[in-house]
């Protein structure tokens, strides 16, 4: 069935330039001129509308917080007990993650010339009593300053986030059809393809990194959960892959993993367009101090511009 599709005023100064590649655009064609508007009247066909993805809800791994920042590694220490977080605080002392023991100040300390000072005098540093609970194992050592708590962190996610920022995560580059541009426009009721452009460790993972602090070595591997996209009509259209980029063999069709379909032209718009939006969702695991986390991380976003003509759709 044919259907006949007059178009407004804008899309007939822009009719000879659809955004669309050759055979997927509207291929207008001025056979008569509309009596009222003065706008050309064209004969289109119309393809079916594609279904447009849904929003689901957030089914993503959830955030497990931050983590223990105490913990106990048997990697060194002859394999003795499990890895993993143990109190920061005991009657043997505070926790040291770097000497992998309890800490306590020895009271009294020892006289001057005992072996424990390591050639120091009463008054320079402090001898400490340097206690493992796994191990049942006790020493005495000397230090200039008392070692740090493992207690005041940092946590195993605080190690995780410094691991995060090194790998330079950035938003996906809009892959869209119909193109932004001055000369490009789109028409309502066809088919709109989004994906993400030549993604890449950074763009769209996966991708590892590690980072040490405090005594504490996190391994974070990131990966993109799903990208939202704000479609500037009121629609948000959440793709769980990074899409399908268009090729021209595509023609009308949909797209089979994300896609949209406007219902109304972008005239009444900041600058007649609608803008784009696409939120990166990622998720990173974790591992570490004995320990496995995931964080969840949103918020990367780009935007571009399109214009969708209007198309008033008359049956014949």
């Amino acid at each position: 069935m044919r259907i006949l599709t007059r178009l407004g005023l804008l899309l007939v100064l822009i009719a000879a330039v659809v955004a669309w590649p050759s055979p997927a655009e509207a291929e207008p064609v001025c056979t008569q001129t509309d009596p009222w508007s003065g706008g050309c009247t064209v004969w289109v066909e119309i393809p079916g509308k594609p279904g447009t993805p849904g929003t689901p809800p957030d089914d993503g791994p959830k955030d497990t917080g931050s983590g223990e920042s105490c913990y106990w590694d048997p990697v060194g220490h002859g394999g003795v007990g499990k890895a993993g977080p143990i109190p920061c605080e005991t009657e043997n002392g505070y926790w040291s993650n770097e000497l992998a023991c309890y800490i306590t100040r020895l009271d009294p300390q020892p006289p001057p010339g005992d072996s424990s000072w390591q050639g120091h005098e009463p008054g320079d540093g402090a001898v400490y009593t340097c206690y493992q609970p796994q191990t049942d194992i006790g020493i005495w050592v000397w230090f200039a300053n008392p070692p740090p708590s493992s207690g005041t962190g940092p946590t195993p996610r605080e190690v995780a986030e410094i691991a995060i920022d090194s790998m330079q995560l950035e938003a996906i580059r809009i892959g869209i059809v119909p193109e932004p541009g001055p000369d490009r426009v789109g028409l309502v009721g066809m088919p709109v393809w989004m994906w993400a452009e030549t993604p890449d460790e950074k763009t769209y993972g996966p991708t590892t990194a590690s980072a040490s602090l405090g005594g504490i070595t996190i391994t974070a591997t990131a990966r993109t959960h799903r990208i939202t996209w704000n479609m500037g009509d009121g629609t948000t259209v959440v793709c769980r892959s990074a899409g399908t980029p268009y090729e021209e063999r595509f023609g009308r069709q949909p797209s089979p993993t994300c896609g949209h379909v406007y219902e109304r032209t972008s005239a009444d718009q900041p600058g007649q367009k609608y803008t784009v939006t696409a939120t990166s969702d990622w998720v990173i695991d974790w591992s570490g101090a004995g320990q496995t986390g995931t964080i969840r991380l949103n918020g990367l976003s780009r935007s571009v511009a399109i214009t969708v003509g209007e198309a008033q759709v008359l049956v014949n």
